[in-house]
């Protein structure tokens, strides 16, 4: 993936706006998208979404779409209810390309979200009916939960167990639980308590979401550091 970012930021950088198929987030190393001469945006559908598309342009173009919608799909018949496995299975029937299919969620009363990009898209829009079953469809838009959320936060360090639980608002003892459960990843690779965390790095949190580590704002008398972090949940 980083031989393939680096020639789509080139490609940027001379001019075209290029966007991703459905891809790993965590495999993106958000390092090499710190380029004054583009900008980028990262959308899965969902705040914390595992998979999403990734859209360069060049910085002189003000803002382009993420190219994902949020589509919700109603099964009209209740008995017996499908779970999230279930729908999968089903919308894996209809044999479309997998790399325009992001995360699949459940949702109130039945539903359930999925994110989708280009054809893929349009024909799940488009659906009246799903594995034998009458389906009522909504495009609820480009994301679903609570958003991101620029926060400024004062840390004694760097490390990800300290940055980690103060971004996310949780106790450093329950960060560190998750940790060693293997749930925390630094740029797409499982994370240890005592790395260090470097402005441009994406820390992920499964059932919590990601934090983009923007920028050291400054350090304090008593030796702390004032950060700057895009906490997505």
């Amino acid at each position: 993936m980083k031989q393939k970012l680096s020639t789509l930021v080139a490609q940027a950088r001379g001019g075209r706006v290029v966007r991703t198929p459905f891809l790993d987030g965590d495999a993106i190393d958000r390092r090499l998208l710190q380029d004054q001469e583009i900008h980028h945006r990262i959308a899965g559908g969902f705040p914390d979404a595992r998979r999403v598309v990734l859209t360069l342009y060049p910085a002189h173009i003000p803002e382009v779409g993420a190219g994902v919608a949020v589509l919700r799909l109603t099964p009209q018949e209740a008995a017996p209810a499908w779970d999230a496995q279930d729908f999968a299975v089903q919308l894996r029937r209809l044999e479309l390309p997998e790399d325009q299919l992001g995360d699949i969620r459940e949702d109130r009363g039945g539903a359930f979200l999925v994110a989708a990009t280009g054809k893929s898209a349009e024909k799940i829009a488009a659906l009246t009916e799903l594995g034998g079953r009458e389906v009522e469809v909504e495009e609820v838009g480009e994301t679903a939960g609570k958003g991101n959320k620029l926060r400024e936060v004062v840390v004694p360090s760097m490390r990800v167990d300290v940055v980690g639980a103060k971004g996310f608002g949780v106790s450093r003892a329950y960060f560190q639980q998750g940790i060693d459960g293997g749930k925390v990843r630094l740029n797409g690779q499982p994370a240890r308590a005592s790395s260090e965390i470097r402005e441009g790095d994406s820390l992920s949190a499964d059932g919590m979401g990601r934090i983009d580590f923007r920028r050291v704002v400054n350090e304090t008398r008593r030796g702390n550091f004032k950060v700057e972090l895009d906490v997505h949940r």
